[in-house]
C-alpha cells in the first residue's frame, strides 16, 4: 500500500510554488496526496518566517498533528521553509514531535532526507545553502486537473537587506536561473494546458545579474511572450528602487504581460524608508507610479506598508496615510511591524507599543478598504476580457476568473469555459471581488 503524504503551506507565493515541488518529489518517491492530515504517513509543514503570526499559527498545528503522532508513532513530521531555516535544529526543542527539519535550499534532498529518518529513527536537520545549481528550483511541478495558471520560479535570494526583513539570510544570495532552464519549464508547462505563468522572485526586477548571456528581465519576458499557447505573464514581486523605464514600457510594449504590478512601498515617510534600507524615497517611489499611469492607464498598482516600524511617529505614519490617499492602491496587504531574530532592526530603540500598532493598522486597513470598493464599484458596465480558472468559491452555480489586472469575477457559466479568455460586462464591484455576466464578442462588436 502507497505511503500518504500532507503538506500545509504558510506564507507567500513562492511558499505555495515551494510546496508545489515538494509534492513533485513526493509523488516521485512513491507517496500519493492524503485527504487530511489524519490519513498521512508523512506530514510537511512549509513554513515562514517573515512575520510572527505566520511562526505561530506552525506552532499552533504543530500541537494538533502531535496529537495525530501520539495515535499514530509511525507518523514522520517535518517542517521546512524559512523558520526551519532560521530555527535549524532549535526546532527540535521547541516541538519534540519533529522527525525532520530541512532547510529553503535543500528541498531537492527531502526523498534522501526522509530515508534516513525512516532507517535510523533518528531525527534529521539540514539547513546548509548550496548554489543555484544544487537547488530545488528547477524542480517541475506538471500542473493538475484543469489548472489554467502556474508558478514559475526565475531566481532565488536576495542582495537587498532590507532592515526588517530576514530572506537573505534564510534563501541566500541572489541568483538567477538560466534563461534557456525557464523558457523549456514554461513551453512544458503550456504543452500541459497551461495559459498563464507568474514569474516569482523575491526581486525579479534584477534578473540577470548573475548569468552570463546578458539577458535582463525584460528580455526574460520577450523571450516568454514567445512561447506558443502561453497566453497571460505575471510576475512578483518588483523593488522600487529598480523599477527600470524599459520594464515599464513593457506593459504596453509586451501584448502578454498583464496590466498588473505588485510594487511594496512599505512606508510613505522618508524617515522610515531609510531606516528600512529601501534605497528610494516618496518622491521616487511616487515618480514611478506616475510614469506606470502615464505609460498604462488601466495598469492595476498593488502594495505591502508596515506600520509601528521602530521609531515611527505620529508625523510618519501621516506621511504613509498621504502616500495612499495619494495613490488609491488597487489593493495593499498591510501588517504590524514584527521583529525578527537577526535583522539589523532588531537592534533599533524607540519601539512602538503594540495599541498604537493595532491603532495604524486599523486606520490603514479602513482607508484602502474604502479605495478598493471605490475602484471596483467603477468597473460597473465595463466589458473585461477574463481567464476562466475553476468554479466560483462564492457559489458552486457560478465560475470564477480573472481580469488582466488581476481581480477576480464571479460569473454564471459552466465548467467548459475553464481555460479560455471570455469576455464579460461587469454588472457590480464588490470589496474582494467583481461579479460579471457573459457578453458574447458579436454584442461587443
Amino acid at each position: 500500500m502507497e505511503k500518504k503524504y500532507y503538506i500545509q503551506t504558510f506564507g507567500c507565493q513562492m511558499n505555495v510554488h515551494d510546496s508545489e515541488q515538494i509534492a513533485v518529489l513526493l509523488r516521485e518517491a512513491g507517496y500519493e496526496c492524503a485527504g487530511d492530515a489524519q490519513q498521512a504517513d508523512l506530514i510537511i509543514l512549509n513554513t515562514c518566517s517573515i512575520r510572527e503570526k505566520a511562526a505561530q499559527k506552525v506552532y499552533s498545528q504543530l500541537g494538533r498533528f502531535s496529537a495525530i503522532k501520539r495515535r499514530n508513532p509511525r507518523l514522520i513530521i517535518g517542517v521546512g521553509g524559512c523558520l526551519a531555516q532560521q530555527w535549524g535544529g532549535k526546532f527540535l526543542k521547541k516541538a519534540p514531535c519533529l522527525n525532520l527539519v530541512f532547510g529553503t535550499n535543500n528541498i531537492h534532498r527531502l526523498p534522501e532526507l526522509i530515508n534516513t529518518v525512516e532507517t535510523t529513527s533518528l531525527p534529521v536537520v539540514e539547513t546548509a545553502l548550496h548554489g543555484a545549481s544544487s537547488r530545488s528550483i528547477g524542480i517541475r511541478a506538471l500542473p493538475q486537473n484543469g489548472q489554467v495558471s502556474a508558478y514559475v520560479t526565475i531566481m532565488q535570494g536576495c542582495n537587498n537587506f532590507c532592515s526588517y526583513c530576514v530572506v537573505p539570510y534564510l534563501r541566500g544570495p541572489e541568483e538567477s536561473r538560466k534563461l534557456e532552464d525557464i523558457i523549456s519549464e514554461i513551453a512544458c508547462l503550456a504543452s500541459h494546458g497551461i495559459k498563464e505563468v507568474t514569474l516569482l522572485g523575491q526581486n525579479v526586477n534584477s534578473y540577470g545579474n548573475t548569468v552570463s548571456n546578458g539577458t535582463d528581465f525584460v528580455g526574460l519576458l520577450k523571450k516568454i511572450a514567445e512561447v506558443d499557447s502561453i497566453e497571460r505573464i505575471r510576475f512578483t514581486t518588483s523593488h522600487p528602487k529598480d523599477l527600470s523605464p524599459s520594464l515599464v514600457r513593457s506593459f504596453t510594449e509586451i501584448d502578454k504581460l498583464c496590466e498588473h504590478i505588485h510594487l511594496p512601498v512599505q512606508s510613505g515617510s522618508d524617515r522610515m524608508l531609510k531606516a528600512m534600507n529601501r534605497g528610494y524615497t516618496k518622491k521616487d517611489y511616487l515618480e514611478k507610479v506616475t510614469q506606470l499611469r502615464d505609460i498604462c492607464p488601466d495598469v492595476s498598482i498593488t502594495s505591502d506598508i508596515i506600520v509601528g516600524f521602530p521609531g515611527e511617529t505620529d508625523d510618519d505614519f501621516q506621511e504613509t496615510i498621504d502616500l495612499v490617499e495619494k495613490i488609491k492602491f488597487d489593493s495593499l496587504f498591510s501588517f504590524k511591524y514584527s521583529e525578527r531574530e537577526g535583522t539589523a532592526a532588531a537592534k533599533l530603540n524607540h519601539r512602538v507599543s503594540e495599541p498604537a500598532k493595532a491603532e495604524r493598522l486599523r486606520i490603514i486597513q479602513f482607508l484602502q478598504e474604502k479605495h478598493t470598493l471605490e475602484k471596483n464599484k467603477a468597473m460597473a458596465g465595463r466589458v473585461v476580457d477574463v481567464l476562466v480558472e475553476g468554479r466560483s468559491k462564492s457559489s458552486s452555480r457560478e465560475a470564477m476568473g480573472r481580469t488582466r489586472t488581476n481581480k477576480i469575477v464571479n460569473f454564471k457559466g459552466g465548467l467548459e469555459l475553464i481555460g479560455k479568455i471570455t469576455p464579460l460586462v461587469i454588472t457590480e464591484g464588490y470589496q474582494h471581488s467583481l461579479h460579471g455576466e457573459l457578453q458574447l464578442k458579436k454584442e461587443i462588436d
